[in-house]
């Protein structure tokens, strides 16, 4: 069972979570089998971790997870409806943090 924001509780549907990242992932290039990979990953350690209810608060921060290291637009548009952007400020702040932890052209080198 999931753990909704509201309250309420719903079957987990593997069907739903493959559903919505692959929506996120639309018209990018992520392939079937990266997503078929990460929908796996995602629900092998969500039953390792919870016995029968799951917060939908740990579904979308596992795969928020996932998607930032498959696609960044895929991870963004994911998040945008996880986290119900509702301004485009909202959208730019977070592609901002997808900057900063890619950013190599201002790290430091050893020596330097």
């Amino acid at each position: 069972m999931v753990l909704k924001r509201d309250g309420r509780r719903e079957e987990f549907s593997r069907e739903k979570l493959l559903a919505g990242i692959q929506k996120a992932s639309q018209k990018r290039p992520v392939s079937e089998e990266a997503i078929e990979t990460l929908v796996q990953e995602v629900v092998e350690d969500l039953s390792n971790a919870y016995d029968r209810e799951v917060p939908c608060k740990a579904i979308g921060e596992r795969v928020m997870a996932g998607l930032r290291t498959l696609d960044p637009v895929a991870y963004v548009r994911y998040a945008s409806v996880y986290w119900r952007f509702e301004e485009a400020t909202d959208f730019v702040q977070e592609v901002k943090k997808l900057e900063k932890k890619n950013d190599t052209l201002t790290a430091r080198l050893p020596g330097i």
